[in-house]
């Protein structure tokens, strides 16, 4: 939420765009660190990969001293501006639009870490070791694919980033239907974890956009919560849905809808264009 609310006081523009592209990549290549540190702590003591946590702290010194509250205008209590006044139109609808499809995308990209353990020990795997090869292959591609978003959106734009990235996630999902092999699996991972990189970045940069000055914290912490949302959704829903349906079942359901998702972006992006 903070680390929201101060990109948009401290960046504009391509600059933003760059940033929330370096957040997401950040995230995956620490997200594959830290489990690789916490696995290898775990072999010492169950207790020890918590203290993973405590890492934080190192951070904290640097930016007690680089962080730097933007200037603000403060409201005149005695003469307070009409409710929205001053906010650009329709910015709420737009924002919870926002928030519903990320919520929505953390949905879907979360069946990977909380099914694919389960999915490789029915499939006969050890599931252990390919889940962690796999998820590890989805954290890289993302935090590579995350890494060139401020050159993606630039070149084809917002409503195409969406249709590529979910493109890409469905594709990776359907990759996984298919007659098993390892490399198949791999690439279904990479496919996800490239697609979930390149459109994550852009609900902060649209909400960014959108939002005023003054909604920015709120907005940020509405944005987050959306993502903890997704991640607790995912397995409530996906976990009947295998009960029912299989494994393939749900990738081909995740699949289809995540192919409609890319095609409604592509024609929004067409109709606009043209």
């Amino acid at each position: 939420m903070s680390q929201t609310a101060l990109i948009g006081d401290y960046f504009a523009g391509e600059a933003r765009s760059a940033l929330t592209g370096l957040q997401i990549s950040a995230r995956n290549f620490g997200g594959l660190l830290f489990i690789l540190l916490a696995g290898w702590v775990a072999a010492i003591s169950p207790r020890y990969p918590f203290a993973v946590y405590g890492l934080a702290l190192l951070v904290l010194p640097l930016m007690w001293k680089v962080i730097v509250e933007p200037h603000r205008v403060l409201p005149d209590r005695e003469n307070p501006p009409a409710v929205g006044a001053g906010e650009p139109p329709a910015w709420r609808l737009l924002f919870f639009g926002l928030v519903f499809l990320q919520a929505l995308t953390n949905m879907f990209f979360f069946i990977m870490p909380t099914q694919l353990p389960f999915y490789f020990d029915a499939r006969g795997y050890d599931s252990a070791i390919m889940t962690g090869l796999t998820l590890s292959v989805l954290m890289l591609t993302g935090g590579c694919l995350a890494l060139l978003y401020s050159r993606i959106q630039r070149t084809i734009g917002y409503a195409r980033v969406f249709a590529l990235g979910y493109a890409a996630m469905a594709a990776g999902f359907l990759l996984l239907i298919l007659p098993q092999a390892t490399l198949l699996s791999f690439a279904g991972a990479a496919l996800i974890g490239a697609g979930y990189a390149v459109v994550s970045p852009s609900f902060v940069a649209i909400t960014l956009n959108l939002a005023p000055p003054q909604r920015r914290g709120l907005a940020g912490g509405v944005l987050t919560a959306s993502v903890f949302i997704g991640q607790f959704c995912s397995p409530l829903l996906s976990t009947p849905m295998i009960l029912g349906l299989g494994f393939d079942g749900l990738f081909l359901c995740a699949t289809l809808v995540l192919a409609g998702m890319a095609l409604v972006a592509l024609t929004g992006s067409v109709t606009r264009s043209s």
